[in-house]
């Protein structure tokens, strides 16, 4: 299957009064045709960052991509001008907000708002972009469309706004759809709605979807892969199997521990000890060594090389290093 994104060694600081935040520190990632990549870890990880940095979203003023590339249909979208990256944002790369209850403008009809994001990427005429609208909002599943678009956003429930920011985010028959936790503050019978819409849309439309999110309930009904994302760095990949069921990485381990879990009569919750490492002087080594149960010297001096098990599944961790493991038992052996 053939990527329609690859990300290679994506770095990316922001400059603030405290020093320079290393956000993002040499993400790799790719996204196949067709797919739903999901991105989890804990808030501060550097989901949102990798993301908004895809269609450069990241504050000017502030942020800055200092190496790495974008690469997509054979443009690096690192390089490419302020008008090529507008043509191509929302057009043919869009996005899903956080929060539905913000990302629409409360002045505007849905119609209207709907109807301009078609005309600032498409030339057509109002009684087009209306067709193409009603039919969105067909497809998103909002009944009686053709009254709802004369409706402004506070006239709709939190699950239904959500629905219409999907529907703006396909308004354009877009390649990848990058959805920023797309249903953080909706219940969970309208989460579950909104995810089966999600799986609904890729079907009928084919696009690719990358999923930030740092719920892995949620994960386990959409993904097809995940990428594990810790203090700015990608520290496994994998299937939605090999990541639920044969997990490598310690953190991603933590992170399913914490999952609560329905199959179980008694369950005891186990969470992460301590924080992630402050990002404005961040380790040399593995940056989760100080939570780490299994750290070995190593770990805390140099950062780990990435060990694969299959096509897909691949992690950072010296653990998978039989000669690293070899060696610290060894000096265990002579400390006893």
């Amino acid at each position: 299957m053939e990527n329609v994104l690859e990300i290679q060694n994506l770095h990316v600081s922001f400059t603030t009064y405290g020093g320079i935040v290393k956000a993002v520190r040499g993400v790799h990632l790719e996204l196949k045709k067709g797919e739903t990549l999901a991105i989890v870890g804990e808030s501060g990880c550097g989901k949102s960052v990798t993301s908004q940095s895809i269609i450069r979203l990241i504050p000017k003023t502030s942020g800055k991509i200092t190496d790495g590339s974008i690469l997509f249909k054979g443009k690096d979208l690192t390089k490419i001008t302020e008008k090529e990256i507008r043509s191509i944002r929302g057009s043919e790369i869009s996005m899903i907000f956080q929060d539905p209850m913000t990302a629409l403008n409360p002045t505007l009809t849905v119609g209207d708002q709907l109807i301009e994001a078609i005309k600032q990427h498409k030339e057509v005429t109002k009684t087009e972009a209306k067709k193409r609208v009603i039919n969105i909002l067909n497809l998103v599943g909002i009944s009686n469309p053709e009254e709802r678009l004369k409706q402004y956003p506070h006239q709709f429930s939190g699950g239904m706004r959500q629905r219409i920011v999907i529907a703006m985010a396909l308004i354009c028959d877009p390649e990848i759809i990058i959805a920023d936790e797309p249903t953080t503050a909706l219940d969970v019978t309208i989460q579950a709605q909104i995810f089966e819409l999600f799986k609904e849309i890729q079907k009928k439309t084919g696009v690719s979807i990358i999923l930030i999110t740092h719920d892995l309930g949620v994960v386990a009904q959409v993904a097809d892969r995940i990428a594990v994302m810790y203090a700015g760095k990608i520290v496994e990949t994998g299937i939605r199997k090999e990541i639920f069921y044969k997990p490598k990485h310690p953190y991603t381990k933590g992170l399913l521990s914490s999952v609560p879990r329905l199959d179980l009569e008694e369950e005891n919750l186990v969470p992460i000890p301590g924080s992630p490492p402050d990002l404005f002087a961040p380790p040399v080594g593995c940056p989760f060594t100080a939570r780490c149960s299994f750290a070995m010297e190593v770990c805390e001096k140099v950062y780990p090389n990435t060990y694969s098990f299959s096509a897909n599944h691949h992690v950072c961790c010296w653990l998978q290093d039989e000669r690293a493991r070899s060696v610290q038992f060894s000096a265990m052996g002579q400390g006893s």
